[in-house]
């Protein structure tokens, strides 16, 4: 039933008061014969938004996987490429894991990246689109054709991408142009030519650091001036803006702020990280994600969007009030603001897409990230007490 009132709730913390819902819309007036349902007092935020993960690789609902990988990135992917043969990995099945995991927690939005590969070809794509098709008015999915492997490395792959968007994918994804595949020309010219061709934007996993980074970074900035692709480029990781070197970097975020591109932190405790308060004062759009969880890369992750926020907070050293509410708004409105997505918000005409949460202030929902009361997407309940009110295959 999606005409709801929803009585005794918070808006963002806010004071006490109702909200209805009618259509899958927030409206202003109670409709006639809504279910009523009491929040005591909680606060009610807007859809969580997982900006970036890796759907089509958790290992969620399989046996133990022992993890005794390499320290470098490439050790990594190749583990990952040949271990997905190994256990049988469904993408479908795994993806609708992941999904149901995220929505448990509030999550109403996702962009996932998913591998495309000589070895694997589009079986991911397929299987993640199949979960989006099955999942759909309970969570919204975005796809990111990625070439994890490498485009320039493995002939063939620049391809099997241009297939992958034609499929259906929605953006074009990218990888460390110089460290993971020694040609930044060839690699960048390549994945803006499939975003120019097909009208998709870009979302570039960047994980170089210092002058290497700041090189590419330079590079992706050239190419979206050059094509008009303003506010269609998303640096995801962008660990180089993390650098010591302040100076360069407050160079660089300018360039960024200019040129509408926008970063995507997952907050790694390895890595340097974005400052997220320079990236907002300079009015560049910033999200955030869990990246990938429970996989072949590490043991972590439970997909949770507001543990997501708290971390953030701690690894930008975010400790009065309103600065942990700016890491919720990156988890929230940030992300949405990131993937275009229409009709985001708590006021009239928006999409009823919204989590209650436990808390006195936003600020301590972030911190105890409690399992969330309820979740609704376009007005139906998707979860209630931390589970989902689907299970997981």
């Amino acid at each position: 039933m999606t005409s709801k009132t929803l009585k005794n709730l918070r808006p963002m913390g806010g004071a006490l008061t109702d909200m209805h819902i009618a259509h899958g819309v927030f409206v202003a007036e109670a409709p006639q014969g809504a279910e009523v349902v009491d929040c005591g007092g909680r606060i009610v935020i807007p859809g969580m938004v997982e900006a970036h993960t890796h759907l089509d690789k958790s290992l969620l609902g399989l046996p133990w996987y022992r993890n005794e990988v390499g320290p470098r990135l490439i050790d990594k992917i190749d583990n990952e490429r040949e271990v997905k043969v190994s256990l049988g990995l469904d993408p479908q099945v795994q993806s609708e894991r992941h999904a149901i995991l995220a929505m448990s927690h509030g999550c109403t939005h996702i962009r996932s990246h998913v591998d495309v590969d000589t070895h694997h070809g589009l079986a991911g794509i397929e299987g993640v689109m199949a979960t989006r098709e099955k999942l759909a008015g309970m969570v919204d999915i975005e796809i990111v054709a990625f070439p994890q492997s490498g485009l320039m490395t493995r002939p063939g792959t620049a391809e099997l991408m241009d297939e992958a968007l034609a499929l259906g994918a929605d953006l074009v994804g990218g990888i460390d142009p110089c460290g993971m595949e020694h040609d930044p020309k060839g690699h960048l010219d390549t994945v803006f030519a499939l975003a120019e061709k097909h009208g998709k934007p870009v979302d570039i996993h960047l994980h170089e650091r210092d002058a290497l980074g700041w090189f590419s970074m330079e590079e992706i900035i050239d190419r979206t001036v050059a094509l008009g692709m303003q506010g269609k480029v998303s640096i995801s990781h962008a660990f180089c803006l993390g650098a010591v070197d302040r100076a360069y970097v407050a160079g660089l975020q300018e360039k960024l702020a200019e040129n509408r591109i926008h970063i995507l932190t997952t907050a790694p405790s390895s890595a340097p990280v974005p400052l997220v308060k320079e990236l907002k004062a300079l009015g560049i759009l910033t999200g955030a994600g869990c990246d990938g969880i429970r996989d072949t890369w590490g043991p972590f992750g439970n997909s949770d969007m507001l543990e997501k926020a708290k971390v953030i907070a701690m690894r930008n050293n975010l400790r009065r009030d309103d600065e942990v509410e700016l890491a919720l708004d990156i988890c929230t409105y940030g992300g949405a603001a990131v993937m275009g997505v229409e009709g985001y918000g708590l006021t009239p005409g928006c999409r009823a897409d919204c989590v209650l949460v436990e808390g006195e202030t936003l600020a301590e929902a972030v911190v105890t990230h409690a399992p969330r009361w309820l979740a609704l997407k376009g007005g139906s309940v998707i979860a209630r007490d931390g589970a989902c009110v689907i299970e997981a295959p």
